[in-house]
Order: structure tokens, then sequence, then C-alpha cells
């Protein structure tokens, strides 16, 4: 008796026959058809599986638009010198999207209509590699991230970082990179996220990274120092971390008058001297603000009532003094106030409802009468003066709403 075949069943076969003899099974782009209960597939490739456990490998994706990366990351390869987890043992062979720690994409059109596959990625996070960037990396032209945080990378970084015109986050932190500031970060024109904490970089910072259209910026944990630009209130970032360096000067009088969006900044833990600048209060939607440790002088400026979305007021470790305002303390969304190791004189009634308000209020070693572990009264006699901090008068409550009205007017030209 003869077999009789159905119609769909031969055109079938006789198209897995021809895919057969064209693309040995595979059809070179993640898909794959399979047939019968064995064979499966999973990861990057597709392939024709006929019958029980019969299976081709997964395909090498085409590489018209990869001969570039896989210049790059082995020429980055063969500058890092040591791999303790292993991470570039699987960095071998031109398929550069099946190498750890590198991420694909199908971005471009390879001219036949269809997507070809490009490095769009690359994290290496706690990979804890020893080596150096390579101006190679340059070539990776599509590639919109790159993270290396949590390794031993050192060296600068390579001025051909300006051709990634594709990346739009670059985190660099917990490495071992040294130098100046790397200006050619500036340089890159999609850049969002810049992260350089916990590195040895030295020398000032550049007045040109406040002009550039950066949503968060990471310098924290260095060797920066000298003064900040006075244009620090134009960036528009929403994060900014000077933390942990040895920054000096005053902190700029424009901080505040041109960026509104500051979710949170910290000036902690350097060499700041003056005031707190007026222009603080402009800062409508501010939650974190930390001045801790330095030698910050005078009053708390009462426009600091203003910030009603804050949450944290960090002021500990100066020389502020005068009476703790109350407009600071009747803050609504305020959850942390720490003004412990300066020369406050007082604070009255809304200052004293904070701990009802289940608030953290530390005001330790101050000059307070009647309250407990303060400084001894030779240190309060001796205590830092106000200097020429500004002071705007104004009617209480102090008006939020006119606040840059009143700065614009100020017989003191006062611009960003």
């Amino acid at each position: 008796m003869g077999i009789c075949w159905s119609l769909p069943f031969l055109l079938l076969l006789l198209s897995l026959l021809f895919v057969t003899s064209e693309a040995d099974f595979g059809f070179g782009d993640g898909f794959g058809v399979s047939i019968g209960g064995g064979g499966g597939g999973g990861g990057g490739g597709g392939g024709v599986w006929i019958g029980e456990g019969a299976s081709t490998p997964n395909p090498t994706p085409p590489f018209s638009d990869l001969n570039s990366s896989y210049t790059a990351l082995q020429a980055w390869k063969s500058a890092i010198t040591d791999d303790p987890l292993g991470i570039l043992r699987s960095w071998v062979g031109s398929n550069v999207c099946s190498y750890k720690g590198v991420f694909c994409s199908d971005l471009k059109d390879d001219g036949d209509g269809l997507p070809s596959p490009v490095v769009s990625a690359i994290d290496l996070n706690h990979a804890n590699l020893e080596g150096t960037l390579v101006k190679e990396l340059s070539l990776l032209t599509e590639m919109s991230l790159l993270h290396l945080n949590g390794n031993r990378f050192s060296g600068t970084v390579p001025q051909t970082f300006g051709d990634l015109s594709s990346l739009t986050e670059l985190d660099l932190s917990n490495n071992q990179f040294s130098g100046p500031f790397p200006s050619v970060t500036l340089l890159v024109p999609n850049l969002i996220y810049l992260d350089l904490r916990f590195n040895r970089f030295i020398g000032q910072i550049p007045q040109q990274l406040f002009n550039k259209n950066l949503d968060a910026i990471f310098l924290n944990n260095n060797q920066f120092e000298g003064p900040l630009p006075q244009n620090l209130g134009n960036s528009p970032a929403s994060v900014i971390n000077l933390a942990n360096n040895k920054l000096s000067g005053s902190i700029p009088a424009s901080l505040g008058y041109t960026n509104t969006a500051l979710k949170e900044i910290l000036f902690l833990n350097n060499q700041f001297t003056g005031c707190i600048p007026e222009g603080v209060g402009l800062f409508s939607d501010i939650i974190v603000l930390d001045t801790s440790l330095n030698y910050l002088t005078g009053h708390l400026p009462d426009s600091i009532s203003c910030l009603q979305d804050i949450e944290v007021l960090n002021f500990a470790h100066n020389n502020l003094s005068g009476e703790l305002p109350d407009l600071v303390c009747s803050l609504k969304n305020l959850l942390n106030l720490t003004v412990s190791f300066n020369f406050f004189s007082g604070f009255s009634q809304d200052c004293s409802k904070l701990f009802l308000r289940s608030v953290g209020f530390d005001f330790s070693s101050n000059c307070i009468p009647g309250k407990g572990m303060q400084r001894p009264q030779p240190e309060c006699s001796g205590a830092p003066g106000s200097g020429n901090c500004l002071e705007i008068p104004s009617a209480k409550p102090f008006a939020c709403g006119s606040l840059l009205d009143i700065l614009n007017n100020l017989p003191i030209p006062f611009s960003p």
C-alpha cells in the first residue's frame, strides 16, 4: 500500500529541504522551527530540528556590523591584565554578542531590509577586572551604556570617547582612574548619566560640566579641589553628589537660581566656607540637602522654608550660628534635621514639636541654653560671627513665591 501524503505536509517538507540545503537548518536571526518531540533551542540562535533530538548548533549572526566591535573588544581584552572571575573566557571568536557582559540589539538595516545586530551595552559591574581602557572602544558607536562599577581599571579615559555618539550612561565608579577631570566626557553628545565616584581624580571641576545636559552627576569620593564653578546652578541635573573631596571656597550664589528640578545635592565633607546662599530656597523639588562637615558660617537662610518637599536637611559639623528658625522646623515633609556640632544659640516652639512628629532631630553640641549635650560655655563665647552673609529682609511668613523677584532686585547683582 502506498503512502498518501497530504499537500500541506508535502509543501512543508519541500520548504524544510530547501532551507536545509541553503542555510544548514539555520535562519540566522533567532528564528527556528521544531518538528517532533526532540530538540529545543534556548538563547540567541534558532534552528530547524527534525525528529528526536536532532539539532544543529545556534547559528552565528551576521557580522557586517560587528567587525569593528570585534576589533574594539579584542583590543580591550589585550589591555586587561587580571580576570580573577574568568569573565573574559567567553570573549573568543567573532560572535561578540555571545561575550559575557556584552549586549546586542537589532538596530541597523544592513541594506536588504533586515536588521543586523550591534553592540548596544556593556555591563561589567563588579567583575574585578584589572587593566586600562583603550582608544578602540570608540568604535562601539551604537553603544548606549558602559557600566564598569567595581573593577580595578586605572589610567585615564581615552580622548576617543568623544566619538561615542550613542552613549547615554557612563559609570566608571569604584575603580582606580586618576588624573584631572576627564574632560572628554563633556564631548560625548548624548550623555545624561556620569558616574566618576570612588576614583583618584584630582584638580578642579570644569565649568562646562554644569552647562551639559546631564541628569545625574556623581563626583564624590575623589580628590577634586579648588572652588566650584559659579555656574553650578545652571545644571539641569536631578542629582549632584560632590561629597568627600577637597573642594573649597563658597557655595556658588547661583545655587537654585536656574535649576528647579534638583532632587538631591550633597556638599558634605569638603572645605567650603562662607554662607549658605539664599537661592537654595528656589529648589522647589529638592528632597535631600547635605552641607555637613564643612566650615560654613552665619545663619540658616529663611528661604529654606520654601523647600516644601525636603525630607533630609543636614548642616552638622559647620560653624553656623544664630537661632534655628521656626520656618525651617515647620517644613511639612521633613524626616530628618541634623544641626549638631555648630554654634546655634536656640530654637523655639516649632522645632520642639519635631519630636512629636517623629522627625529625627539632632541638635547636640551647640550652644542652646537649658539643653543637654551642648558645647561648654568657653567654646560658645568664641562662636564665629555671621560674616558677610546676605539676609533677605522679609516679613514673616516668608514670601516663597516672591523669592526670585527679591533676588533679582537686590542692590548686589545676582546672576548664575
